[in-house]
């Protein structure tokens, strides 16, 4: 049976990375769901991005009615999160 290590990690079976499709560096969505925390590779990177753009737009004409972050798709959440931690230790820099 896997177990978390001291940082968070788990390693998927073998078994089940095969059956999913999981290889190295696939992105995964992580989630509580009816306490149980499911893993779902993604398979549609496109609408990620497409996604985001679209909150990057709607935040950029409505700054003051931007969705919690609790609404955000998990990948959108890290990606947020990035940026602020970034921003917090100077890193951060647009491209």
């Amino acid at each position: 049976m896997p177990t978390v290590d001291d940082k968070g990690r788990i390693v998927l079976p073998k078994e089940v990375r095969e059956r999913l499709g999981v290889t190295p560096g696939t992105e995964v969505e992580v989630r509580a769901e009816d306490g149980r925390a499911v893993v779902e590779p993604e398979d549609d990177p496109e609408a990620i991005i497409e996604g985001m753009e679209q909150l990057i737009d709607s935040a950029s004409r409505n700054p003051d009615q931007v969705a919690p972050e609790d609404d955000l798709h998990p990948i959108a959440r890290e990606h947020a999160q990035r940026i602020r931690d970034g921003v917090k230790g100077g890193e951060y820099q647009h491209e």
